[in-house]
């Protein structure tokens, strides 16, 4: 599937998702969307960052003839940011990019990491996607990620 397909059917899952024929306004009697806490909440919180910063990668990689970005600075994007730090590595051309909480004190989960695929994954899963993340004991596991 190419880059534009790919976005394609990610725009309209959103637009989709979005346009379930409610008001802009909750009603009293609707629940309010609620966040994920623990593990989830964490990796949600990692998993927006690295879609961002994939998709971006994967753009830079289309206008600039295949050839990938060798950082993130190439890209135009800053590798800290107040709450997180974050890796791009290219493997064979496809990014592969590693988001950290700087600080782990309270966090259940420390790191998350994915790659071009999870573009695919969250067109054709109303944009829900899989990122291999790593907890404060090491452990590392699969956490679906939730937009």
């Amino acid at each position: 599937m190419n880059r534009r397909a790919v976005k394609v059917l990610v725009a309209l899952a959103w637009i989709v998702g979005g346009c379930g024929g409610r008001d802009a306004k909750p009603r009293s009697g609707d629940a309010a969307p609620t966040q994920r806490t623990g593990p989830l909440g964490d990796a949600d919180i990692l998993g927006r960052e690295i879609f961002e910063l994939v998709d971006r990668a994967v753009d830079y990689r289309g206008s600039h003839r295949g050839r990938p970005a060798a950082s993130l600075r190439q890209m135009g994007v800053d590798s800290l940011t107040p709450s997180t730090a974050r890796v791009l590595v290219n493997i064979e051309r496809e990014p592969l990019v590693t988001v950290s909480f700087r600080k782990v004190g309270t966090r259940a989960i420390v790191s998350c990491r994915g790659d071009s695929h999870i573009l695919e994954e969250a067109a054709l899963n109303g944009g829900r996607f899989t990122l291999m993340c790593t907890s404060r004991s090491g452990a590392q596991r699969p956490i679906q990620v939730a937009p």
